[in-house]
């Protein structure tokens, strides 16, 4: 089979048009063309009077026809023989793996990182128990719809803990700019599409599933780990870690504790806990397990219509069903040395509540599907460092996040409002008294406010300059009346658990720091890639042969 690359073909064009592009760019007859199929579809948007599909798609030929192909396009590189995509275990366990606990791996968290270690290590045969503090999926999105709906948060059930991680309540965006040599994005999408996610999903450039999608697709992935012999177990957080001293600067995993006293004994622990786990990343501070700060982002949602960013995308093809609704990324670097970017960025989506502390205010974004509500949203956010602004110690970046988010609350009323303001104004420097034309979706509500007090002044700063620079880029961008909804924190974690090239901590053997909390990742997919590689250096551990 061959893959062929850069097929380029108009927007609204015909299957047989795909076909006859093929056997012409091949420079093969038809007769010789056995079969196709589509790798990878993406668009070029940048002349919107012309836009055109790019793809990818995998070839199958008669043999002979295969080689002279081959041999006539030696020196280019739009053709070659197609990869081999598919995944391989590194190790398995045989029937006499143990099953007591001692044995068995722990997983501290069940977000996209933490299902993709739990998975891979049953289909290894490993049995893994996965050790998540919030609820499962269903309970979770009730908990979640109480702080909406009603103002009332749990702390323990929300958008940043339970069941499918803070990805849940998100986008859905599956794609990422890891390197990815090995190809275990597609085992993941692989997984997401066994366990329900759209076939789509496999070769459209930037696939998303969005919330509700996910929800299913999590309950099915938990029923098939568990099939597999692992175990799920909910409300259950993590108080301590266990570890011992093997030598001056090096420790042994032991185990954890339960916050119910329970005592789980384990040689190998990860931990899958997500970017918002900032009481246990105290705890492991208390333990002695090696952490580092590292830099992340805060800003604002700026929500504008989604019908302002099709047009300005996408000019008269705004509406196209292959198209969907328009995304946009950018960046601008300040005169300060500063750079702001957007981030998260949910086409046809709606801003989200997403605290995990009483008395603190936290946006994100989130969309269904079918991305058909009315705004488009995303954090555009000014990047912050350790050493610049926050160096008093490890964990000065939440504390500095507490203090935004607290300050958000105050200003939001105190009662979970998020402040907000229309970009006119903000540019401008004053108060909003009343909306415009954008209708704001961040529920429980929001209360207009001057969003200069609610960032430090370089962040403020940075966004004033920031916004009519990407109005250029995206026309409408900077319209008066959109809105700015505050305040984004949860960029990323403030900390990475660091590690070695065995994916133990630097100082204690057997800890698996993984995913986005412990600084590997962002988003669904490089989680979900990191929880893979985890997985199997865990694996290769735990099954290498005894010694001696």
């Amino acid at each position: 089979m061959l893959r062929l690359n850069d097929i380029q073909l108009p927007l609204n064009h015909s299957d047989e048009d795909l076909a006859a592009a093929i056997v012409a760019k091949l420079d093969i007859d038809s007769s010789e063309l056995v079969s196709y199929s589509v790798f990878k579809r993406s668009y070029d948007a940048r002349k919107k009077a012309n836009i055109l599909l790019i793809y990818q798609v995998d070839v199958v030929l008669f043999a002979a026809s295969q080689q002279r192909v081959l041999e006539q396009f030696s020196e280019q590189s739009f053709v070659k023989i197609s990869p081999d995509t598919s995944y391989h275990f590194v190790a398995h366990a045989d029937e006499n793996f143990p099953t007591g606990n001692q044995q068995r791996p722990i997983i501290i968290g069940f977000g996209p990182c933490g299902i993709l270690v739990a998975l891979v290590l049953a289909q290894m045969g490993l049995k893994p128990i996965v050790l998540e503090r919030g609820k499962d999926v269903r309970q979770r999105t009730k908990d979640t719809f109480g702080l909406w709906r009603n103002r009332k948060l749990n702390t323990e059930s929300n958008v940043q803990y339970g069941e499918g991680g803070a990805g849940t309540f998100s986008d859905g965006k599956l794609y990422s700019q890891v390197k990815d040599k090995r190809h275990l994005g597609r085992k993941v999408l692989n997984e997401f599409v066994k366990a329900g996610a759209p076939e789509e999903i496999m070769f459209v450039s930037k696939p998303h599933i969005g919330t509700f999608k996910l929800v299913k697709m999590v309950e099915s992935m938990r029923a098939e780990i568990t099939r597999l012999g692992g175990e799920i177990r909910f409300d259950q957080k993590v108080e301590t870690i266990h570890r011992v001293n093997v030598s001056q600067d090096r420790g042994q995993i032991t185990g954890v504790t339960l916050a119910s006293g329970e005592k789980i004994e384990s040689r190998h622990v990860v931990l899958a806990i997500g970017h918002s786990a900032r009481d246990t990343f105290e705890m492991l501070v208390d333990q002695g397990v090696y952490i580092e700060a590292k830099p992340f982002s805060v800003g604002f949602r700026i929500e504008h219509p989604q019908s302002v960013i099709d047009k300005a995308r996408f000019g008269e093809f705004a509406g196209n069903a292959i198209l969907g609704a328009a995304d946009y990324k950018l960046v601008h670097h300040c005169r300060s040395g500063r750079s702001v970017y957007s981030f998260c960025m949910c086409p046809g989506g709606t801003v989200v509540a997403a605290t995990s502390e009483e008395g603190r205010v936290v946006t994100n974004g989130m969309s269904q599907y079918s991305r058909n509500e009315r705004n488009a949203n995303s954090a555009i956010v000014v990047g912050i460092t350790p050493e610049q602004d926050y160096p008093e110690h490890v964990l000065a970046g939440i504390d500095l996040q507490r203090d935004l988010e607290t300050l958000a609350y105050e200003l939001g009323g105190e009662n979970y409002n998020a402040p907000a303001q229309l970009v006119g104004d903000f540019l401008n420097d004053k108060p909003s008294k009343n909306l415009g034309a954008v209708n704001p979706s961040y529920q429980p509500g929001i209360t207009l406010v001057d969003l200069s007090k609610a960032l430090p002044a370089f962040a403020i700063d940075a966004i004033r300059e920031a916004i009519p620079v990407f109005d250029k880029k995206i026309k409408g961008f900077a319209m008066a009346d959109a809105v700015l909804t505050g305040i984004e924190t949860r960029t990323s974690s403030p900390i990475c658990i660091k590690r070695d090239r065995a994916f133990q901590n630097l100082n204690t053997a057997g800890l698996y720091p993984a995913g986005e909390g412990a600084g590997y990742a962002g988003g669904i997919l490089s989680a979900a890639i990191d929880g893979i590689k985890v997985a199997e250096a865990l694996a290769l551990d735990i099954l290498k042969p005894e010694s001696g």
